[in-house]
């Protein structure tokens, strides 16, 4: 059986799990704070929710463009790389969220996503105009 885009599906199911894990943490916070709905007010509780918006609002993006680099055939360990460095930013982003003061983790977190995003962009394009 030939899997047609390995690094595709691997990233998904990572990214799948980082996102149940981000889940898990704002329904821990949710039980120790005794809030049901909504948020805190700007608190821990709204920090760890904009955490996981953030990471809904780039991954799909970034998951989206790796499949068209491995569909063209341009993909290769480089890509898985790409990948894993970028899942482990949104985690330390997370992690650095959790501050109520700028945190080393979250400005890591935001320059490897824009950096992932702006590269893997630009790559697709030149691969499309057939530049590479």
């Amino acid at each position: 059986m030939t899997i047609i885009l390995p690094i595709t599906l691997s990233a998904c199911a990572a990214a799948a799990l980082v996102n149940l894990w981000l889940a898990v943490r704002i329904g821990q916070l949710r039980g120790k704070q005794k809030v049901l709905h909504g948020d805190d007010g700007g608190g821990p509780l709204t920090r760890r929710m904009r955490a996981q918006l953030n990471f809904v609002e780039n991954t799909p993006f970034v998951l989206l463009l790796v499949a068209g680099i491995e569909l063209a055939g341009r993909g290769g360990t480089w890509l898985s790389a790409v990948v894993g460095v970028y899942l482990l930013a949104r985690v330390a982003h997370a992690i650095g969220m959790d501050s109520d003061k700028p945190h080393k983790a979250r400005m890591v977190g935001v320059l490897v996503t824009m950096l992932t995003l702006i590269g893997l962009a630009v790559y697709a394009a030149l691969i499309a105009a057939g530049i590479v």
